[in-house]
């Protein structure tokens, strides 16, 4: 069986722990996370998990049903690459006076539609929205020609293509905490 990407979207309640108990369930199935981000969702008082693992897609199906039978997870979904509009966001710490030659560094920041946030006697802020290798790309031109003070980047970000599933689903906990308010 061959390992491949999927992006995993888990639909809580928000409380103290919930990120522990919904991490839980990977570890104790040896699965290493790639990334996880946690958000609102569209619905009030619910919460998305965004998590991104490599497995075999049995292993991912036996995940999200393992996920979806705890008691703390209202429903689990996973997705193909194809299946889903992602993006990233990564913030660049390099040395302001590397600046003095612009023309050079605007044109690396260009080349990857990158953009500068906050400019400051000491360093200078950029933004990158893209795909993890788009954001890696840069993050390595930044260190050749640039330098780095700090970098970070946030956990997949992703919705899905497909709406009827997912609409229906939050629609259906919507009127669930109508009915119970």
């Amino acid at each position: 069986m061959d390992k491949k990407e999927f992006t995993i979207s888990i639909f809580t309640e928000n409380y103290p722990g919930i990120v522990q108990r919904v991490v839980s369930n990977f570890t104790k199935r040896h699965v290493n996370i790639i990334s996880l981000t946690t958000s609102h969702s569209s619905v009030p008082d619910i919460h998305r998990f965004t998590i991104v693992v490599e497995l075999e897609e049995i292993r991912v199906k036996k995940l999200v049903s393992a996920l979806e039978r705890s008691v703390d997870v209202l429903k689990a979904f996973y997705y193909h690459p194809h299946e889903i509009v992602y993006q990233e966001i990564a913030l660049f710490k390099v040395p302001a006076t590397k600046f003095d030659d612009s023309l050079n560094v605007e044109k690396l920041l260009r080349k990857h539609q990158a953009h500068i946030l906050t400019l400051d006697s000491d360093f200078v802020m950029i933004e990158k929205t893209g795909h993890e290798k788009e954001i890696d790309d840069l993050l390595e031109a930044l260190k050749e020609e640039v330098g780095i003070y700090e970098f970070v980047r946030s956990g997949r970000v992703a919705v899905t293509k497909q709406m009827e599933p997912l609409n229906r689903y939050l629609e259906s906990i919507q009127e669930l905490a109508i009915e119970n308010n």
